[in-house]
């Protein structure tokens, strides 16, 4: 296969892996910056170029697209799938759940256990928010935020209501979340490939810290999954309509609830605590089912 991988940091590790696995293989893959990318959207004639050369030939696409260029990274990735190249993840799958409150609905509508969540405009509402939320402590998360970055644990009825007053005066959308005591600091991330999970670690928090992010300090360990951990994991994954994920979970007294589903999930963490070649299996998923002008929504929204 002639595999495009978007990246705009070939020198990341999850990067480098993917292209190790790749070539391992047999395959051709060449990393393409996303943002250098540029688009000829015309009529029944969708083209790509980069570096004044039209990006032809390609069977599958990678995408890595950062979380500060999705929007024009699920563009491009788009026109790829209008082009017929098969896509690892599709730009609608992305897009859901990058949308931190529209995966939240979506994993609502299909049942998937999730801690209870809030959302409002007015932050005159905030005392009701919090309320329906559980009642403090809660967690109060940009919607935009990633790796931990605007997620705020409040403790007090007057600090949550001082954050969500000080998030929404600059017109930033937020969620207020129920905080899981009992999951103490800890998380479980599966990685959720081709409708199964091939991988899951625990990931803990640095002392003192609620996040448990690896950017943020955090350590990370293999860990068994009971049966309700699995099927979760690959319900959120199917509701997002991702091929490949990492599905970030917590061990609430009531069962699993999901926190988050990421598209492009880091893969040093969890190939060094498993041992298992995660890298590996992505490229495997795509010569099996890499076939052109098959993907499932075809760029429609």
């Amino acid at each position: 296969m002639k595999i495009a991988m978007l990246a705009r940091n070939a020198d990341l590790y999850s990067h480098k892996r993917l292209v190790e696995a790749a070539e391992k293989r047999g395959h051709e893959i060449d990393i393409i910056n996303t943002l250098r990318c540029y688009m000829n959207i015309a009529s029944r004639r969708p083209e790509i170029f980069y570096n004044g050369e039209k990006l032809e030939g390609y069977d599958a696409v990678i995408p890595r697209i950062g979380a500060s260029v999705t929007f024009y990274g699920t563009a491009v990735l788009r026109q790829f799938e209008m082009m017929g190249v098969y896509p690892l993840n599709e730009s609608v799958g992305i897009g859901r759940s990058r949308d931190k409150l529209r995966s939240m609905q979506l994993l609502a509508r299909d049942g998937i256990g999730l801690p209870v969540t809030t959302f409002a405009h007015d932050p005159k509402v905030a005392d009701e928010v919090v309320e329906l939320a559980g009642g403090t402590p809660v967690v109060i998360k940009l919607l935009e935020g990633t790796q931990g970055l605007g997620v705020v644990l409040a403790d007090t009825n007057r600090s949550a209501k001082s954050v969500i007053e000080a998030f929404r005066s600059t017109n930033t959308n937020i969620l207020v979340q129920e905080f899981i005591k009992e999951a103490g600091g800890t998380d479980i991330r599966a990685i959720v490939v081709g409708g199964r999970v091939i991988a899951a670690m625990k990931r803990s928090g640095a002392e003192g810290e609620f996040r448990s992010n690896l950017h943020r300090g955090g350590s990370a360990a293999v860990v068994k999954l009971s049966p309700e951990e699995r099927s979760t994991a690959v319900r959120a994954a199917k509701a997002m309509g991702l091929n490949a994920c990492g599905v970030d979970m917590l061990r609430a007294n009531h069962g699993p609830v999901v926190m988050e589903v990421n598209s492009s999930p880091g893969l040093e963490g969890v190939e060094k605590a498993t041992g298992l070649d995660i890298a590996g299996k992505m490229i495997e998923f795509l010569e099996k089912n890499a076939k052109p002008h098959s993907t499932k929504t075809k760029g429609r929204g």
